[in-house]
């Protein structure tokens, strides 16, 4: 295989070009993705290759031009929505939860949504707080749907090819923070939609995290070593199906964990991670497993409260430090 080096933003459009340029049922619509490129230049570019049918610009509607896309996919197209940014696609929660989720259920199997969403999360662009929150876990309560969120480059590029393989609904969630991110990756590298992956192995602790989290707490893991505090770090990178074996063979292995995402604490993700290994490795647990979460207010527009508004390193630093003080 050859390595070559590109952005994540980059590589969502390398998946998608391939995707268009192998299938001719695939097309990609939402709001300014054809002539201004995307809002996060995803797309750009795309329009002049694949020309604007297959490249929609939409009207400012995400319960239209999602519903389109349930329909589209109904008729056997392979739809790409692009919705701006998480908070927006609150207007499309009837067509995601009640049509997209729940058609191939109540048609007894006989229908197939082929359709993938794809949507901005997060905060850390000053966008304040009706572009900022992280709403993931809204979208993994939902049986019906599958949920990703790639945080490394090579996830964006296969995740999404997996993505746009599948017969069923894929919400895709991408974190503003990573767009610019770049790496070197393989070529045809494919990625599953249910495996969590150790990104760092350890011996002490458990980091449990996803998404935009993820780069910080690999950061953390670093500062602490320079401890003696040997952190092994899981990437969940799907939250719907949940890879409940990885995560609790990491407990199994270290007997303490912390989860981290930037969404509020009360009934979040890390909620129910902590529940799952209440569930079923609470014997393995030598110390009370903790979480480092966002603080639960809308999210600010001014920087230093916006950060102060989600985990940061020092937080997820100070979380383990207080997890492993309180051995049991």
């Amino acid at each position: 295989m050859c390595a070559k080096k590109m952005t994540y933003r980059d590589a969502l459009k390398e998946a998608i070009s391939e995707a268009m340029r192998n299938d001719s049922r695939v097309f990609l619509m939402g709001e300014d993705v054809a002539r201004y490129g995307g809002t996060y230049a995803v797309t750009k570019g795309l329009a002049k290759e694949f020309g604007e049918d297959r490249i929609r610009d939409t009207p400012l509607s995400e319960s239209a031009f999602t519903g389109a896309g349930i329909g589209a996919a109904l008729g056997g197209m392979r739809p790409i929505v692009e919705i701006m940014t998480v908070n927006f696609s609150l207007l499309a929660l009837d067509q995601i939860i009640n049509n997209a989720a729940t058609i191939r259920h109540m048609s007894g199997g006989q229908f197939r949504i082929p359709l993938v969403i794809r949507m901005a999360t997060g905060s850390g662009k000053q966008l304040a707080a009706q572009h900022s929150h992280s709403l993931e876990v809204m979208y993994a309560h939902v049986p019906g749907l599958k949920v990703i969120c790639p945080a490394t480059v090579e996830d964006a590029r296969g995740m999404l090819q997996a993505a746009l393989d599948d017969p069923n609904p894929v919400i895709m969630f991408e974190h503003v923070s990573l767009y610019n991110m770049s790496d070197e990756i393989e070529d045809n590298t494919k990625v599953d939609l249910k495996s969590a992956k150790i990104r760092r192995s350890g011996e002490d602790i458990t980091l449990i995290t996803f998404g935009g989290s993820l780069h910080k707490t690999l950061q953390a893991a670093e500062e602490l070593a320079a401890q003696n505090i040997d952190c092994e770090v899981l990437d969940l990178r799907s939250l719907r199906p949940l890879d409940h074996d990885a995560i609790l063979a990491s407990i199994r292995k270290t007997h303490r964990a912390v989860v981290i995402e930037e969404g509020w604490r009360s009934f979040g993700v890390a909620a129910e991670i902590m529940a799952l290994v209440m569930e079923k490795a609470f014997y393995e647990l030598d110390a009370p497993i903790a979480r480092a979460c966002g603080v639960e207010v809308p999210i600010p527009y001014a920087k230093h409260l916006e950060d102060a508004s989600v985990p940061q390193v020092p937080d997820i630093v100070a979380k383990v430090q207080e997890v492993l003080n309180s051995d049991v």
